[in-house]
């Protein structure tokens, strides 16, 4: 389909230089008189390669994006208009272009939805459906005020989680540099001095400079193989099979898997009882809540409920009997399936689990580091026994 650029003025007096995709210049005519814009040229040109930026799109952009929309449009402003605000307004670089795409688009005849959907990078498929159902049901303002709070909520508990596993992370790379710098650099120095005061060592130390001999001739090597395992990992984790394992494992992990299992337990809640209060069906619901789990197992069972509901059974059942979801989850959604009351009870869960997520992030966080310090205080103690000893053993022979 050809491209068009056009100038036009709007009824405002303004002057407008834009493109629009349509089958000929008649049709562009017609699009622009009805949007009540004169137009003072037109020619058939070339498609506009878009600008890629590197880099990804702060959440905190989406959100005050979502909330001005939403405000504009209960104030009565046109969509067209609150794009074209919303546009000058954004500074993110990833969002803005993606808001002038889609104001082209509507003002070449796409509805909203539609429009956002050729941009899935900003707007996921949670994002379009739910605007799509505001677009069906007439309540774009309500359901972009409730995808804000929703996209608001879900940015804090990620900055949570991130916050509280930094401390950990950093001692944890720090003491493995040190540890390094350690076996490579000082031991070699003190494994010289040993020998040449001609010292028996202990096997305690002869084992600590043989490894630091190690490190000291392959280091390279140890470094190859984390990157090449670390590599490996990841290239396996992007086969079917790979991730399916490799997620199967992330669950299995004492403490971890239970955290995974929560994060993720409260984003279905949350997610598919947002989608649900917006009017979305409940099979075009658990498609989309599938994809936004993040975990090939859990996706695996939201497929199979899905298949589940086609044969006529209800929403906890196969919930139920795919073993993953605590008994709590199951209950509540039976009772919310049976009192007309499901999204309710779904946003309920996902309030409960959010704040069961927060409570095991905070107890991890408090386990990791003494934990730390423990290993640590180990590490620390052998080197220096192992070091020490060899000095004990001169002092006594000297003694003697």
């Amino acid at each position: 389909m050809p491209y068009f650029a056009y100038t036009a003025v709007d009824p405002s007096g303004r002057q407008v230089k834009s493109f629009m995709e349509a089958d000929n210049e008649a049709l562009v005519l017609s699009k622009l008189r009805d949007q009540s814009l004169q137009v003072l040229d037109i020619r058939e040109t070339k498609k506009v390669a878009k600008k890629r930026v590197a880099g990804k799109m702060k959440a905190k952009a989406l959100v005050i994006f979502s909330r001005q929309f939403a405000t504009m449009i209960d104030a009565g402003i046109p969509i067209l208009r609150c794009l074209e605000i919303l546009a000058e307004q954004t500074k993110d670089p990833i969002l803005k272009p993606s808001i002038l795409a889609v104001t082209q688009d509507v003002k070449g005849g796409l509805s909203l939805n539609e429009a956002m959907a050729k941009h899935p990078a900003v707007f996921n498929k949670l994002y379009v459906n739910m605007i799509r159902a505001a677009e069906l049901g007439g309540i774009l303002d309500i359901i972009l005020d409730r995808l804000s709070s929703f996209l608001e909520y879900e940015s804090e508990v990620k900055a949570k989680i991130k916050g509280a596993m930094m401390y950990p992370v950093l001692v944890l790379i720090f003491s493995q540099i040190m540890l390094f710098a350690l076996f490579s650099f000082v031991l070699p120095r003190f494994k010289g001095i040993f020998e040449g005061m001609d010292v028996e060592m202990p096997p305690v130390t002869a084992a600590l400079f043989k490894m630091g001999d190690f490190c000291q001739a392959y280091w390279w090597m140890i470094l190859l193989f984390v990157a090449g395992t670390f590599i490996g990992l990841k290239l396996w984790g992007q086969t079917p099979e790979g991730r399916y394992r490799l997620d199967m494992v992330k669950l299995k992990i004492p403490v971890v898997g239970e955290l995974a299992l929560k994060m993720s337990v409260a984003r279905f809640c949350r997610t598919f009882g947002t989608l649900i209060n917006s009017g979305v069906p409940m099979m075009r619901g658990l498609e989309i809540v599938g994809e936004t789990l993040g975990n090939a197992v859990l996706i695996e069972a939201i497929d199979k409920t899905r298949m589940s509901i086609r044969e006529g059974n209800r929403l906890c059942v196969p919930l139920t009997e795919c073993g993953l979801f605590p008994l709590m989850v199951t209950q509540m959604i039976d009772v919310g399936e049976e009192t007309g009351r499901l999204s309710e009870m779904l946003v309920k869960v996902g309030d409960f689990y959010d704040a069961e997520v927060d409570s095991t992030v905070k107890g991890l966080t408090s386990m990791i580091e003494p934990l730390l310090i423990i290993f640590l205080g180990v590490v620390v103690g052998f080197i220096a026994i192992s070091v020490m000893a060899p000095i004990f053993k001169l002092v006594q022979s000297v003694q003697e």
